[in-house]
């Protein structure tokens, strides 16, 4: 199997964002507002932010290439949102000048070069740096990491081809370049794995939408197998309140250890699925580790959300958050996300959703518990 950090890199494929409901337009007022600039802005975590920071009042600039959804905030209701054009690696001059911001949000920090350049022209006038980082970036991965836990490194610094085994460690390095040019002022946030409404990854979304087709669900592992997700919501939410706080130093931001299991998410899957006419004869079959391993059925990948939590992998699902949790990372239920997600994904046009990104094809599920009942079960 491939390694984790391989897993987490798939976190790079492009999302589309769907609406929000109209609730977030009910957040209160902030005091004071704020003048934001978000590095990024139109892929899956930016337009969340950008929704909720605007419902709160503040004033948005967004700088990026224009190639994700350009057209994302055009002709909304989000009027007044600034957006400029340009390109960190090579093209900055949008941001030049003597213009201020009160607070950056860094979307797109892939390379450590990349995030100096900004870091340094930004310097004198932001009063606060936001890096999105990854849990990536822990070197192992058989403990429960927090963020003291060592960090990947690579043995070409200068590298800019992301991969599996380089993705962690440049994660680690655009840390600590927005650290070295505003060491006081910079909030650094660790995701998990991210999830909810406009995630075309599909990596969450296949279970909802897996147990909506109903019938026998090839589920992995044990129902006690702990696994940790974020809704994109909840992220966003907590990400602007480090900003509005003034809040700065490092913070994993994920599932508290312990509250989601495999067994509770994929529940939950059939659950919600059923609520909304979907699911006919669902029914969870659990497969061991090692009887999917013998299958050549791989974590991550065939089986989304889930590694068995074992050897090199003991850690998996176990991230601590408590530093986040008291700076004020708060969570929605799981049900919700899972209703959200399975709403927004019903809402994608047949040939969209007839070819999902990650999961079993049916075929090959079918193929997979048909070898499990051969053998007895």
């Amino acid at each position: 199997m491939a390694s984790r950090r391989e897993f987490l890199a798939h976190s790079l494929t492009a999302a589309a964002l769907a609406a929000l409901p109209a609730s977030v337009f009910a957040a209160d007022r902030a005091t004071p507002p704020l003048k934001l600039l978000v590095l990024g802005g139109t892929g899956f975590l930016g337009p969340h932010f950008v929704e909720r920071a605007y419902a709160r009042g503040h004033t948005l600039t967004l700088f990026n290439r224009g190639r994700s959804n350009p057209t994302r905030f055009d002709g909304t209701a989000l009027a007044g949102i600034e957006q400029l054009r340009g390109d960190r690696k090579d093209d900055l001059i949008a941001l030049e000048g003597d213009r201020r911001w009160d607070a950056v949000l860094d979307t797109s920090a892939y390379f450590p070069a990349d995030v100096a350049r900004s870091a340094g022209l930004l310097a004198g006038r932001v009063g606060h740096y936001q890096i999105i980082s990854s849990i990536s970036v822990y070197a192992r991965n058989d403990i429960a990491n927090d963020e003291n836990s060592p960090l990947a490194t690579l043995d070409d610094p200068q590298t800019r081809t992301i991969t599996g085994d380089t993705y962690g460690g440049l994660k680690a390095a655009c840390e600590r370049a927005a650290q070295a040019v505003m060491p006081s002022r910079t909030s650094v946030v660790r995701p998990g794995l991210i999830v909810g409404p406009g995630d075309t990854t599909d990596r969450f979304t296949w279970w909802p939408a897996r147990a909506d087709r109903g019938g026998e669900i090839a589920a992995p592992g044990t129902p006690d197998d702990p696994t940790q997700c974020i809704d994109v919501r909840d992220l966003a939410a907590f990400l602007l309140h480090l900003i509005e706080h003034g809040t700065t130093g490092v913070f994993n931001a994920d599932a508290a250890p312990g509250t989601l299991t495999m067994g509770r998410l994929l529940e939950s899957c059939v659950r919600q699925a059923r609520a909304a006419g979907g699911a006919p004869d669902a029914r969870l079959i659990w497969l061991p580790a090692d009887f999917l391993e013998s299958q050549d059925v791989d974590a991550w990948s065939d089986m989304p959300v889930w590694i068995a939590p074992v050897g090199d992998y003991a850690g998996f699902g176990q991230t601590r958050v408590d530093r986040a949790l008291a700076a004020g990372l708060r969570h929605r239920p799981i049900d919700d996300t899972v209703r959200d997600t399975l709403a927004w994904w019903r809402a994608l046009p047949g040939e969209r959703r007839a070819a999902p990104k990650a999961g079993l094809t049916p075929a090959r599920e079918a193929e997979v518990l048909a070898a499990w009942h051969a053998c007895g079960s």
